[in-house]
């Protein structure tokens, strides 16, 4: 019986359990309380830019996105949707959202960095929710990540990271001088100082 349930898990199907799930409720649903059996793979994939893809199409209805998105679970590097009857795995090509925009309050230390995902989420960077940057090996090209939720960061897109370097300082971290960002009362290092163009 479970194995033919394991076969027939869709999107539809776990788009059907999440809406179950998530009415009459408000905010996000309480993935983290949920562990169903495993359904297999779905042919579903988030690409780097924030699009998700359905059996290699986009999916353009925003709303059916967003209700993705609420259910998305990361266990170790591999990426599921998850309701209360049903796990199934997806592929996720960097991170699971993009950062689009971001606005920023006060100054300095007491500076408050707030961004918005493609999906509606909004997240203020600070100890709960860490900015980082990773750099390609061979080109140095720059990477920057925000913590959204539970594991699930947001690529922070180009755009929104040019503007965010005007707003760097250079501050003493960790013994060394680094270029980073204020907010939420944490200092997030972004480059050394010495590599600075």
């Amino acid at each position: 019986m479970s194995t033919q349930k394991i076969v027939k898990a869709t999107a539809e199907s776990v788009m059907s359990a999440a809406s179950r799930a998530a009415s009459g409720g408000r905010g996000l649903p309480p993935v983290h309380k949920w562990n169903p059996p495993f359904c297999g793979d779905l042919d579903m994939r988030i690409a780097r830019d924030g699009t998700w893809f359905y059996q290699g199409t986009p999916i353009g209805r925003p709303a059916m996105v967003r209700l993705f998105s609420s259910i998305l679970k990361r266990e170790g590097d591999r990426y599921f949707l998850v309701t209360p009857v049903e796990k199934v795995g997806i592929t996720v090509d960097d991170a699971p959202f993009v950062a689009v925009d971001f606005t920023a309050e006060g100054q300095g230390r007491d500076q408050r960095l707030t961004f918005t995902t493609q999906v509606g989420d909004s997240v203020t960077a600070g100890p709960d929710h860490p900015i980082r940057v990773t750099r390609d090996p061979e080109s140095g090209e720059p990477s920057p990540y925000v913590m959204v939720r539970a594991g699930l960061e947001a690529l922070i897109d180009r755009k929104s990271f040019y503007r965010l370097v005007d707003l760097g300082a250079d501050e003493m971290h960790e013994g060394a001088r680094w270029f980073g960002l204020w907010s939420g009362g944490r200092f997030f290092p972004l480059i050394p100082s010495d590599e600075l163009p």
